[in-house]
C-alpha cells in the first residue's frame, strides 16, 4: 500500500474488525475517516446487478465528473477488465480478504494523459451477514492535474494481490507480476 489514504482506509477497518473477518457497516463512523472520506466508495455485493455503488466520495466521483451513487462500480472498467474485477472482488466477498490493486486512468479525450492509482477493497457485513457490501477506495498516487476537470476513460487494471495473501503469478494476459503485500 502506497497511498496514505489507503493505509488509513485498512487500518481503520483493521481496526473495526478486530479479530473478526469483517466489521459491520454500521459499525463505520464517517467523522473518523472524514479526512479520507472523498476518496472512499461502498459496494453493494450484487453480481446480478454489476456491484451497485451505495456511497462514493467526491474525489471518486470527479474522474466521471458525475455522482456515481446508484451506478455499476463494472462500468468503471474496460470491458476486458470485468472478468477480472468479478473475480477480484470475489476473493474480497467470499474469502474475505481485503485486496489491493494498481489501476491505470486516462483522460478520455487523451489516452497519453495517463494516471496510476491505488485501489482498496474491504469486506463489510451488512446487518450481520456477510457477502453483503464492500468498502472500496480509488487514489491517485500522484497529483492529476485533469481529473475533476475532464472526464476519465474505463479504468485499467494492471495488477492485484491481497492482503496476508501470498500472491499467486501474473494477472492473466498482462504479464505484470503481483507482489505479495503485506499488512502494514
Amino acid at each position: 500500500m502506497k497511498a496514505p489514504v489507503t493505509r488509513d482506509l485498512y487500518e481503520y477497518w483493521s481496526h473495526l474488525k478486530g479479530k473478526r473477518a469483517a466489521p459491520d457497516r454500521a459499525e463505520i463512523d464517517p467523522e473518523a475517516i472524514r479526512h479520507i472520506l472523498p476518496d472512499t466508495f461502498i459496494l453493494e455485493v450484487d453480481f446480478d446487478l454489476g456491484f451497485p455503488i451505495r456511497l462514493c466520495g467526491p474525489r471518486a466521483n470527479a474522474f466521471w465528473l458525475s455522482e456515481q451513487k446508484g451506478s455499476q462500480f463494472l462500468f468503471w472498467w474496460r470491458i476486458e477488465d470485468q472478468a477480472d474485477v468479478v473475480e477480484m472482488l470475489r476473493e474480497v466477498i467470499d474469502a474475505e480478504l481485503p485486496v489491493v490493486a494498481r489501476v491505470r486512468a486516462a483522460a478520455q479525450d487523451d489516452e497519453d494523459s495517463t494516471a496510476d492509482l491505488e485501489l482498496l477493497l474491504l469486506p463489510l457485513r451488512h446487518f450481520g451477514k456477510s457477502h453483503s457490501r464492500v468498502l472500496g477506495s480509488l487514489v491517485p498516487l500522484r497529483h492529476i492535474a485533469w481529473l475533476g476537470g475532464r472526464l476519465s476513460g474505463p479504468l485499467e487494471l494492471i495488477a492485484t494481490g491481497t492482503l496476508n495473501e501470498e500472491i499467486e503469478g501474473p494477472i492473466k494476459g498482462r504479464g505484470d507480476e503481483l507482489v505479495r503485500l503485506a499488512a502494514p
